[in-house]
């Protein structure tokens, strides 16, 4: 198992300055500036800033516009991968499938990555103009063991070996959540992260931060910015990469020290260190469990209430 993570580590690196080739000669086009697409005023309920200034994108906040002008002109492909197992799969790909097929990213062209084990049967769906899907099945791990681990795993090895060449920028979800209004351009960008819909509104004091002072997760008291949610992340494939060979370090040094941190935390302590570039606001993945406070006032996507399972 260890030489398994280190020969994937080692391709991770080299994967890596490949894309950083690609990227920075991708950002040297004109760049859109904040200020032609985003007005934080218009949203005076709701943070919309972050410290080190990033948008936190709320419905009301954004020209939809003034971004399809910039994106329409650049030929983009985004990607979508979805991690799909057993049960879930009757319960809650076909319903995730349909949604993103009609809300996602409409009138540009887009690749879903379904990454199935080998008991899947997929669903019939009619997809849209400029959509495509592909299937990975994934074999190499037990699927019982540690979901999160195996799914970022595959991830990237799918960027290395499939992806990174066939999109501009890539979304990791879980296959529970559900789209239920368009969910545009607004959320592209260089590194994306999604805010927890529950811990938003709660004191960062309480934040389920990994505390523990000898994992590679751990954020110390005191500390901390946000609490992310791991089930809708994106960017450019370069920074999928970065967090995933960070999630898989973290993972190998926990390991020395007995301690198992879950995908979630190691996430939250990436961003803690590596700022996101645009954050998305609970609308964007609320639970559906909860009743919307008024802040909340148009869901993009939510994730399926349990309680109807």
């Amino acid at each position: 198992m260890n030489c398994k993570r280190k020969t994937l580590l080692l391709i991770l690196g080299l994967s890596l300055l490949l894309l950083f080739d690609r990227y920075s000669r991708k950002n040297q086009e004109e760049e859109l500036q904040l200020s032609d697409w985003f007005n934080p005023r218009k949203r005076p309920d709701v943070i919309t800033t972050t410290s080190w200034l990033a948008p936190i994108v709320w419905e009301g906040t954004f020209s939809r516009k003034a971004l399809e002008k910039h994106y329409g002109k650049q030929n983009l492909t985004t990607g979508l991968a979805v991690f799909v197992s057993g049960r879930l799969a009757d319960q809650y790909l076909e319903l995730f499938l349909r949604s993103a097929n009609k809300y996602f990213l409409n009138g540009y062209r887009v690749i879903f990555y379904i990454m199935v084990d080998t008991f899947v049967k997929l669903p019939q769906i009619k997809w849209g103009p400029l959509r495509q899907f592909k299937v990975f099945i994934v074999t190499e791990d037990s699927w019982q063991d540690n979901v999160d681990l195996v799914r970022m795993k595959s991830l990237a090895k799918h960027i290395i070996w499939d992806i990174q060449d066939e999109v501009d920028f890539l979304f990791s979800m879980t296959v529970t959540q559900i789209f239920q209004n368009n969910v545009g351009v607004e959320v592209l960008g260089e590194l994306v992260a999604q805010l927890h819909a529950w811990w938003y509104f709660k004191d960062r004091a309480s934040f389920p931060y990994e505390r523990r002072p000898k994992s590679a997760a751990c954020i110390p008291f005191g500390q901390g910015d946000f609490y992310y949610d791991g089930a809708f992340v994106g960017g450019t494939p370069l920074e999928l990469l970065n967090l995933v060979e960070e999630y898989l370090n973290g993972i190998i040094h926990d390991l020395r020290f007995r301690l198992n941190s879950t995908y979630e935390k190691h996430l939250n302590k990436y961003f803690f260190l590596r700022k996101p570039a645009k954050l998305l606001s609970p609308e964007y993945n609320w639970d559906a469990d909860f009743y919307p406070p008024p802040q909340v006032q148009y869901i993009k996507v939510a994730q399926q209430s349990k309680r109807r399972h």
